[in-house]
């Protein structure tokens, strides 16, 4: 696939990036290489979708937690029933 130095000019502009002729010439060849690997992507071959998913999760269930003083149990440190952590500055 070929890109003219007028598309990399447009999209140039749209980007509002001020390009030299030079770079105009060598953005035309990348892009048409880019525009080359995306063509490839047309030569994949489809597969089949995955048959619909059922939902696997199960429903959510009261149970009891931990109580204050058992969470913090094994806290480094804490005050006023809470957990300390360093400063942060």
């Amino acid at each position: 696939m070929t890109v003219d130095d007028e598309e990399v000019r447009h999209v140039a502009q749209l980007a509002r990036v001020d390009l030299d002729d030079e770079e105009v010439e060598r953005f035309a060849g990348q892009f048409a290489e880019i525009l080359e690997h995306f063509e490839a992507l047309d030569e994949v071959p489809k597969v089949d979708p995955d048959p619909e998913l059922a939902n696997v999760m199960r429903p959510d269930e009261v149970e009891k937690g931990l109580t204050q003083e058992e969470a913090l149990r094994n806290a480094p440190e804490t005050e006023d029933g809470y957990f300390k952590g360093p400063t942060v500055s």
